[in-house]
């Protein structure tokens, strides 16, 4: 296994993504990849999931049965007649929430400044994380790269100055791509694409804009924007004009989630050795403990994530008697929670996570000591543990399990959180 050393992400693109701290991560086919994933007899075959009524309508369907004509939102019976021989499956929204809410939280492990826009799509300003990951291009990758390996899915970044762009780009990364609009490139990328592709130009604003001849980008914003109001009334044609030169002022909106600090790991490959899953386990702790200990803040829940090889996931959770922050009893719990977990003993999986949950200040509580533990307890090792490691670096000292460990290869490096 690799030792606690920070994440890096790859390489940016040169100075093409400087400025451009605003990603839009968009799912590809997310319902229909999701039923792929967890059915694999289903890959490469054109499949839909929808309601399979008369009247049901195509909630998502794979690149395959898209290069039939279906789209989401078509009826079924239009979708049965362009695509005969494409699979339909019924929906499973609890699943899809489900897997929403991990790979949003991923995102939140990159950056607390995260905007979902549905289920399979969200904007991250990921300026605060550039000194930590790298930059923003780098990131994107990495984000990738991570849902791919955590969640056996594909998801399409795009990376610009301004979320307009960045959900432009994205789209036509489609699918499994990622695509960099550099400030200076804007207009370039913008003024060549259809009028349609700005946002609030549907159907009869198109044919408004068409019988002036404005057929593009380009074209609206060669037009003087008093004939843009004039025609399509003083909200719609400022917007419009200011679309169409690239400007989109609007921050990224987060959504503060409940806290929570942790750490998971996906392996390079499955493991089914509970030594070697324990060994993580206490890693993992580790590093949850030195995040609670850094807030500084004390956690009343341990919460222990296990994913099989066939990317079903298992949660388990204990609240504790006393709030704590110390590794020792956090991997013991953690322990305790995939001893409990009714998988077998040979199970084969290919991540653990360990997160700490149910957040107070860690002046907020007196801690009691537990019955026979010495004044010089876990707690005083692992705060002295700390003082090490602010001065000479992390995994300046580890368990002895962890430092024969340590120049083996082992999983992808996972994102500590707060």
């Amino acid at each position: 296994m690799t030792g606690d050393s920070a994440v890096t992400a790859a390489p940016g693109d040169g100075r093409r993504d400087a400025g451009c701290h605003i990603l839009h991560v968009d799912m590809d086919a997310f319902y229909a990849s999701v039923e792929v994933r967890d059915q694999p007899e289903l890959a490469g075959k054109p499949v839909i999931v929808g309601g399979v009524g008369g009247r049901g309508v195509v909630l998502s369907a794979t690149y395959e049965a898209r290069a039939f004509g279906v789209r989401s939102a078509m009826p079924v019976n239009r979708a049965r007649r362009l695509c005969p021989q494409a699979l339909f499956v019924p929906p499973r929204h609890r699943v899809y929430a489900a897997v929403s809410r991990e790979i949003m939280a991923l995102f939140r492990e990159v950056t607390p400044e995260v905007e979902p826009l549905s289920l399979d799509e969200a904007f991250l300003d990921v300026s605060g994380a550039i000194r930590r990951l790298g930059p923003p291009a780098g990131i994107a990758r990495l984000i990738r790269a991570s849902v791919r390996e955590q969640y056996g899915l594909t998801c399409s970044v795009g990376v610009a100055t301004t979320k307009f762009v960045a959900k432009l780009a994205s789209t036509m990364s489609k699918p499994d791509g990622m695509r960099v609009v550099p400030g200076t490139e804007v207009l370039e990328f913008l003024h060549p694409l259809p009028v349609a592709a700005l946002w609030g130009v549907g159907e009869k604003t198109g044919e408004v804009l068409a019988r002036f001849g404005l057929r593009t980008v380009g074209d609206i914003a060669r037009t003087p924007a008093a004939t843009l109001r004039r025609e399509l009334g003083t909200a719609a044609g400022a917007h419009l004009a200011a679309l169409a030169w690239g400007r989109d002022p609007r921050p990224v909106m987060s959504r503060v989630p409940d806290k929570s600090i942790g750490a998971e790991e996906t392996f390079a490959t499955d493991v089914d050795d509970p030594v070697v899953i324990r060994r993580e386990l206490l890693r993992l702790s580790e590093r949850t403990a030195r995040g609670l200990r850094a807030g500084p803040w004390l956690a009343r829940t341990v919460v222990v994530k296990l994913r099989l090889a066939n990317f079903k996931t298992i949660t388990r959770s204990k609240t504790l008697p006393e709030p704590t922050d110390v590794a020792q009893l956090i991997y013991r719990t953690a322990c305790a929670l995939y001893a409990g977990s009714g998988l077998d003993a040979r199970a084969r999986l290919r991540l653990v996570g360990v997160r700490a949950t149910g957040l107070i200040p860690a002046g907020a509580t007196a801690t009691q000591l537990a019955l026979g533990e010495e004044p010089e307890s876990w707690r005083d090792a692992e705060q002295a543990v700390d003082k090490i490691a602010g001065r000479f670096g992390p995994g300046t000292v580890r368990p002895a399990v962890l430092v024969r460990e340590a120049d083996r290869s082992g999983p992808l490096r996972g994102w500590e959180s707060a």
